[in-house]
């Protein structure tokens, strides 16, 4: 292996995509849950990634869109479907890809040259050549004067670098970034992506195309030529959408947040998300697994619908987010929270309050507990289940591993204890059950619990 120089091509002058690198045809994952049962966590997933081209893959928690990269760079098997590379099925280590990684997975011990050198070596590139390549490189990101300090030296946005630089020093034709900017702070990140945009349009950067993975849609509509919009639980494409501005890209540009308001509506699927919500308030059957709790909290959901009041009941999504100083992202499980309890809906990505909504926020204490817990019981199949469950036994008790046992066959470990955190949290506030840390009993409270669940039983 020599030093090269590579002229990306890119689309043909008659719009056409360039060659296609990746292809990922129906791809399926399944995990097994510990009782045995398939979690599904992927499901028909289709697209092609092609020469010239950044395509992002944009999604919530629980949309697999980490796991689809790793099916792609071969590190995890697809269950059913094909991944090919050039045509080639990829049944390992996919030899086209490299990738940057979230938490930048430096070796401490080892200097910078000697971590971007790390693919190189494995190989088999002498050690002359190996030198030459990473201080090109090197040189290109930004690291010149630092290739022998130590990672504890570095700040994170320089850790990050060096991430790109390992990755970018085996001249890949596909970079895979798995939410590369997520774990560095907002100036650092816009600081690093405003650079990886200007790297990207030289031709000798050492790539043909890019593929990231992020929840921030900004941040895909800022870099990509392509979107693919993932619903959750199992991930599937809900979108596909050309990023068709010039670049550099303006946040202020009306075309800009006219695309960021169109994939907050899709990523959001509030149409989807009505049907489940109101399914969920008058069928029995829908299960925890098909309408999971949105990660969010109750003081959390308050203090949302506290500043919506706050504005006039009806703000901008996005410019909500600018006000508090977050990414929207950021607000989409609270939002959720919202839309699925009732309190506030989502038109065009503006979010609006209810009557609901407003007499939560307006009561006192005692009464909000009542209006959260009769709309919990109503609308968050899980809070019911464990109403209803509690309702049935003889002592009011019952240990919350058999509530995990039963999320288990639709999430994942990690995702099931979650769901039951935040179930407690909802009926804690609700005054629907008690939780005993010590004992993992979960305790009915037996005056609003059974008002409510003899009103809905009459």
């Amino acid at each position: 292996m020599t030093p090269t120089q590579i002229t990306r091509p890119g689309p043909a002058s008659d719009g056409r995509p360039g060659d296609t690198i990746i292809a990922v045809h129906q791809v399926t994952k399944n995990f097994t849950t510990p009782d045995g049962q398939p979690l599904v966590v992927l499901d028909g997933i289709d697209f092609e990634l092609h020469e010239g081209e950044i395509v992002a893959l944009l999604g919530k928690s629980g949309s697999g869109k980490s796991t689809l990269l790793r099916c792609i760079a071969g590190l995890l098997a697809p269950s059913t479907g094909t991944i090919t590379y050039r045509g080639a099925p990829v049944t390992g280590a996919n030899p086209g890809t490299a990738m940057v990684f979230q938490t930048f997975a430096l070796l401490p011990w080892l200097t910078v040259r000697q971590n971007v050198e790390l693919g190189l070596e494995a190989l088999g590139v002498p050690e002359a050549v190996r030198h030459e390549q990473a201080e090109r490189v090197i040189d290109l990101i930004g690291l010149d004067g630092f290739e022998s300090a130590y990672p504890k030296e570095l700040s994170g946005g320089m850790r990050q670098r060096v991430g790109f630089a390992r990755a970018l020093v085996v001249e890949p034709d596909a970079l895979l970034m798995d939410e590369p900017f997520s774990a560095l702070d907002v100036l650092t990140a816009e600081n690093l992506r405003s650079e990886l945009l200007k790297l990207w349009a030289l031709p000798e950067f050492p790539t043909k195309a890019m593929l990231i993975v992020t929840h921030n849609i900004e941040e895909s509509v800022l870099l990509a030529d392509r979107v693919f919009v993932l619903g959750s639980n199992p991930g599937r494409v809900r979108a596909e959408l050309d990023i068709e501005l010039p670049r550099p890209r303006d946040r202020r540009d009306p075309a800009f947040i006219e695309l960021v308001d169109k994939i907050y509506e899709i990523m959001t699927g509030h149409r989807e998300a009505e049907a489940q919500i109101v399914a969920a308030a008058v069928n029995t059957t829908v299960s925890p697994g098909e309408q999971p709790l949105p990660d969010a909290t109750v003081g959390g959901l308050a203090g949302l619908l506290e500043i919506l009041v706050a504005v006039g009941g009806r703000e901008d999504l996005p410019k909500l987010a600018e006000q508090l100083n977050f990414e929207v992202d950021d607000l989409l499980p609270l939002v959720d929270a919202a839309e699925l309890l009732g309190f506030a809906t989502v038109e065009e990505a503006d979010l609006e309050i209810t009557e609901a909504g407003r007499e939560f926020t307006a009561a006192d204490i005692l009464t909000s507990k009542e209006i959260f817990a009769r709309h919990a019981y109503e609308h968050a199949p899980l809070v019911r289940a464990i109403c209803n469950a509690l309702a049935t036994t003889t002592d009011g008790n019952m240990g919350e591993r058999f509530f995990l046992d039963l999320l288990r066959r639709s999430f994942s470990e990690q995702d099931a204890q979650r769901q039951i955190e935040l179930a407690i949290d909802w009926g804690r506030y609700g005054e629907l059950y008690e939780f005993a840390a010590d004992s993992g009993q979960l305790v009915r409270e037996h005056a609003l619990a059974t008002q409510i669940t003899r009103t809905d039983s009459a």
